[in-house]
This record gives structure tokens, C-alpha cells and sequence, in this order.
């Protein structure tokens, strides 16, 4: 856990440091309670803007930063830093990773495997058909669903997926007490039952138009890839498709009619290159989920093992990948075939050995 996260927290959330000056700030400090201990001489040599240093000198005057994180976990919301092991891990790998994350609901490891889908926020009938299709089936092919809690095709998104039994995460342009749009407010509370609503921005900030280029590499940074459903030529969504890109992430594209204004931007996409998406098995495909659901499987058991008491331990080294009789493994462990019995069910009920029948087990 980050020891300094009270004063990595009040730090991003004074007016004008982003990403760039936090992480100038962070180097030149190296710690960042010496940022906020700082005398006013050393603040005036900082190589930043005059409005960014007067910025800094009247937020140091009136926040107090543990009092401020206090305030945050109030108001019944979570924060996680770069330096933290739970800070997603999709979004960490990007160049301009936001410090801090504030955060309602939860962030689990599966969220790691995740697809964006945004799109046009007046979207059409198409738009909402494709929409609901394609997330339901990546919903039901394991993915979580990362979108901008917007009207149109992110709200349809978000949605479909949480009728679909699947996790879903809202990437704000505001502060994660600020929901916009308002009518969203009740969609923002299935979300936090069933994923999370997340945002660099602290408490209270505004949504504003500036904000969204920002909140777009987020919603990018936290996927595998980027679906846009539907788009027309100036659509919001086309920035996040740029995002992804840009940090090396794959981006899909569903082809729409050609006489539709708001398919032009998507099929202006895939003119460009990006994949066409027509099922999901067109991006399950790409991004090669197969294998990355058994890594996340085979790092959970590890996990997993890490909480083994002794008679645990000794079991599941002594099926190594093997399958074995319960006789045999009682034998080889020399514990009586109750506990053996017993073990193996608690082993199974945490998912790290199968029982085959017939008193087979493996792992």
C-alpha cells in the first residue's frame, strides 16, 4: 500500500497539476509529504506556469491532506494509486497513467480483461441492435464491458451488459460524486452493484467538454481493445479510437449502412485499417482471449496458494498437475482419508482442484 496515498490524493486534486506536473512533482520531491512541507521559496523555483504555482500555494494553504482522504472515504469513496498492487493493471501499462483513482463499487482482477465499447450519443436503431448483440455475447464470452457513462451507445452499453449477468466499469468526466449526464444517476448505481464508476478527477469537479480527451485515454487505457459501434464523422468516440491506438491497444469497428451519417465514422475506420466487427467472435479472436483467460486463471490459483494451510499445501504438491485417487493421495500424504476428503472439498469449493468421479482429483 502506498504509505504517502493521503498526499499523493490531495496532490491530484489541486486545480492544474495533472498527470505531467504530479509526476515532475514526484521527481523532484521524491516524496510527496516534502512537496506539502515544502517553504514557500522552494514552491517559487519549481519550473511551472505562474497560475499552476499559485494554484499550489493557495490549495497547500487550506487543505489539510489527511483530512482531505478522510473526507474522500466519507462520502463513501475509494481511491487506489499507481503504487498500489490493486491499480488496474491494463491501465498502468499507458504512458500518462492517472496518479490516483477515485472510485465507487469495486475493481477486481477478471476486470482486467475488458473491451471498451463507445460510440455516437444519438444512436440510431442499428446502433442499438449491434450494440446490445455484441455485448451480450462478449459478456457471455467472460469480458467486462468499459464505457463513458454517456447518453446514446456508452449508456446502451453499460446496460445491455449488466442484463447480461456482466461487470461493467463507467469512466468519468467528472468528479465520481458528479454524475453526467443526470438522468444517469439510477444507471450509475447498477453500475457501482456491478463493476465500478472511476475517475481521475477529484471531488466535485465539474464535466466539462475539456475534460473528456482526458477521461477518453482512460477508458482505453483500462481495455484490451476498443469497439465503436457506431459513430458519425465528428463522433467523441473516433478520440478514444485515437487513444487506443496510440497506446498500442486494438481498435474494431462495426461497418454500417453507407447512407447513414452515423456509420461514417465507423466505417471510415475500417478504410483505415482497424478491425471490422461484425460478432464477437471477430475481436474474441484478435485479442486472443483464450489464453489470456488462462493466464488470469493460473495467476488467481497462485494467489490462491499463497493462503494454503500446511495440509493444503502438502495435497496440492502432491497432485502437481496429476490426477490422482483419493486412496493414493491419503497413502502418499499419510493423513487419514476423512481429512483428505475434507481438504479436497475446501480445495474444490476455491477452484483450485476438480473432482472427476470415482474418487479421482485433480488439479
Amino acid at each position: 500500500m502506498n504509505k504517502e496515498l493521503a498526499y499523493w490524493v490531495a496532490t491530484s486534486a489541486i486545480p492544474g497539476v495533472g498527470s505531467a506536473t504530479f509526476n515532475y512533482l514526484l521527481r523532484y520531491f521524491k516524496r510527496l509529504q516534502k512537496f506539502w512541507e515544502a517553504p514557500y521559496e522552494k514552491i517559487n523555483k519549481l519550473k511551472v506556469d505562474s497560475k499552476t504555482r499559485e494554484s499550489i500555494l493557495a490549495f497547500r494553504q487550506k487543505v489539510d491532506p489527511k483530512i482531505y482522504l478522510q473526507t474522500v472515504y466519507e462520502r463513501g469513496i475509494k481511491v487506489v494509486s499507481l503504487l498500489d498492487r490493486d491499480y488496474p493493471a491494463n491501465l498502468r501499462q499507458i504512458s500518462d497513467s492517472p496518479p490516483v483513482l477515485y472510485y465507487k463499487g469495486s475493481l477486481i482482477p477478471s476486470d482486467d480483461l475488458a473491451i471498451a465499447v463507445v460510440g455516437a450519443r444519438y444512436a440510431t436503431v442499428y446502433g442499438r441492435q449491434v450494440t446490445e448483440m455484441l455485448v451480450l455475447e462478449l459478456v457471455q464470452a467472460g469480458l467486462a464491458i468499459v464505457s463513458g457513462l454517456a447518453r446514446g451507445i456508452d449508456s446502451i452499453a453499460h446496460k445491455t451488459a449488466i442484463d447480461s449477468g456482466g461487470r461493467t466499469i463507467a469512466v468519468l468526466g467528472s468528479g465520481v460524486d458528479l454524475i453526467y449526464p443526470p438522468e444517469n444517476k439510477t444507471l450509475a448505481e447498477k453500475i457501482i452493484q456491478n463493476g465500478a464508476i472511476v475517475s481521475e478527477f477529484p471531488l466535485g469537479f465539474p464535466s466539462v467538454p475539456s475534460n473528456f480527451p482526458a477521461r477518453n485515454r482512460i477508458i482505453s487505457g483500462l481495455s484490451l481493445g476498443v469497439l465503436v459501434t457506431e459513430a458519425a464523422v465528428d463522433s467523441g468516440s473516433l478520440i478514444t479510437a485515437g487513444c487506443a491506438a496510440e497506446q498500442g491497444r486494438e481498435v474494431f469497428a462495426v461497418p454500417g449502412p453507407v447512407n447513414s451519417k452515423m456509420s461514417v465514422g465507423t466505417n471510415n475506420l475500417i478504410k483505415e485499417g482497424v478491425h471490422p466487427a461484425t460478432e464477437a467472435a471477430d475481436i474474441l479472436q484478435v485479442l486472443d482471449i483464450e489464453r489470456k483467460q488462462r493466464q488470469l486463471d493460473t495467476g488467481n490459483k497462485k494467489l490462491e496458494t499463497g493462503k494454503l494451510d500446511k495440509m493444503e499445501r502438502t495435497i496440492l504438491d502432491l497432485l502437481d498437475g496429476q490426477s490422482k485417487h483419493i486412496d493414493v493421495i491419503a497413502r502418499e500424504s499419510g493423513l487419514k482419508i476423512d481429512k483428505v476428503s475434507s481438504t479436497l472439498s475446501l480445495l474444490e469449493l476455491r477452484g483450485l482442484v476438480k473432482n472427476y468421479g470415482s474418487g479421482m482429483w485433480g488439479e
